[in-house]
C-alpha cells in the first residue's frame, strides 16, 4: 500500500508509540486471531499519551507496512517484527525507520523537508526545521513525528523551529538528505549538469574539514568544526571552524570551491552578502582538485574575500554570467 501524506490528512490522530506499544503487543500475545472490532474494545474509552481519539492509527499502521489486514479483519504483524521486540525504544526506532522508509519519496515530506526550510544551528550543533514548514493540514504528521521524539522543540524558546533530535541524525542522513540533495537540483536535465559539480564540491568540503583538523589539531573542541552546507544551503558557507586554538565559540566561516588549472569559481548573490556581512571572520579556500590528494598540500585561502577578492580588480578577473530581471510595473 502506496502512503502518502496527502490522503492522510483527514486523520485527527496517526498514532504515538505508546499507541502503537500497546496496540502491536496485544497483537502479537493473542493466541487466536486479533480483529479490527478487538482493536475497538480494546482501546475504547481508552486515554493514551493525552489522546482518546486513535481514528487513523490502524490505516497509518497499515501504510507503513508494519501490520496486515485481510478482508474480514484479521490483524498480522509484518515479518520485520518477528521477533517481537522485547523494549519500548526497541520497536519505536523500528517504527520510526519504517515511516521515515516509506516516506522518503513522497512530495509533501520533501516539501517539508525542503532545503528552504531545513537549516543547521552551529550553536547547538543541530538540524533545524522552520515551524512554518508544517501546513496546519499536517499537523498529525507533526505531532507524530514529535511523539517519537525525532522532533523536538528548539532549545532557545525565541526561535521558532524545531530540531531533529540527535539520536535520530543518522536517520536523517540516510534516508531524508539525499532526497533533500537530489531534488535541491532541480529537474532531471539540470541535475545532470550539476551532478559532477555536486561531487567535485563535497569531495573539496572533506578535504578541507580533515585540512582544518589538522591545522587545528591542539585546539578542545575539534568536534565543533563539521560540514553545515548539506543541511543548510541557504548559510552562503560550507564549513565552520576555528581562527586558532585558542578560539573558544566558532569565529571562521568558510565558503569551499574547488578548481582545476588556474583558480576560479563561481560566487552566488548569497554567498557574497554573507561574506560583506561576516567580512574578517568569513574565508574562501580554492582547493585544486588536481593537488588535494598530494601530501603537504594546501588550499589557497583567502581572507574576507569581499574586499579582497570583488575589492581588488587588479588581481582577479570577474565576469556576469546572468542577470535578474523583472518587470517595472
Amino acid at each position: 500500500m502506496k502512503i502518502m501524506l496527502e490522503e492522510l490528512k483527514q486523520y485527527e490522530n496517526l498514532g504515538t508509540p505508546k499507541y502503537f506499544w500497546e496496540f502491536l503487543t496485544q497483537v502479537n500475545k493473542c493466541e487466536d486471531t486479533w480483529t479490527l472490532d478487538d482493536t475497538s474494545r480494546y482501546f475504547y474509552n481508552k486515554v493514551i499519551d493525552g489522546l482518546s481519539i486513535f481514528d487513523g492509527c490502524i490505516h497509518f499502521a497499515k501504510c507503513i507496512g508494519i501490520i496486515t489486514v485481510d478482508a474480514e479483519g484479521c490483524i498480522t504483524l509484518n515479518a520485520e517484527l518477528n521477533p517481537f521486540p522485547r523494549s519500548e525504544n526497541h520497536l519505536y526506532n523500528k517504527i520510526l525507520e519504517k515511516i521515515l522508509m516509506v516516506l522518503k519519496n513522497d512530495d509533501v515530506l520533501q516539501a517539508i523537508f525542503s532545503s528552504e526550510n531545513v537549516s543547521y544551528d552551529i550553536i547547538y550543533r543541530s538540524i533545524q526545521i522552520d515551524n512554518s514548514a508544517f501546513d496546519l493540514r499536517y499537523s498529525n504528521f507533526k505531532d507524530l513525528l514529535i511523539s517519537f521524539g525525532f522532533l523536538t522543540p528548539h532549545p532557545d524558546n525565541n526561535i521558532p523551529k524545531y530540531i531533529v533530535s540527535g539520536r535520530y541524525k543518522r536517520l536523517f542522513d540516510q534516508l531524508l538528505l539525499p532526497e533533500i540533495k537530489i531534488r535541491k537540483l532541480g529537474i532531471d536535465e539540470l541535475r545532470k549538469t550539476f551532478e559532477q559539480k555536486q561531487i567535485y564540491g563535497e569531495e573539496a568540503e572533506i578535504f578541507v574539514l580533515a585540512y582544518e583538523k589538522a591545522r587545528l589539531a591542539e585546539h578542545p573542541n575539534l568536534e565543533k568544526i563539521e560540514i553545515i552546507s548539506e543541511y543548510d544551503v541557504s548559510a552562503g558557507y560550507d564549513l565552520v571552524s576555528f581562527c586558532g586554538v585558542d578560539s573558544s565559540e566558532i569565529d571562521r566561516f568558510v565558503e569551499v570551491k574547488s578548481f582545476t588549472g588556474s583558480p576560479y569559481f563561481y560566487w552566488s548573490r548569497n554567498e557574497i552578502d554573507t561574506a560583506r556581512i561576516r567580512r574578517e571572520s568569513y574565508y574562501l579556500y580554492l582547493v585544486d582538485r588536481e593537488k588535494m590528494n598530494e601530501e603537504g598540500y594546501a588550499p589557497i585561502i583567502v581572507k574576507d574575500p569581499f574586499v579582497n577578492i570583488l575589492g581588488k580588480p587588479d588581481d582577479w578577473n570577474k565576469r556576469i554570467e546572468s542577470y535578474f530581471i523583472s518587470y517595472k510595473d
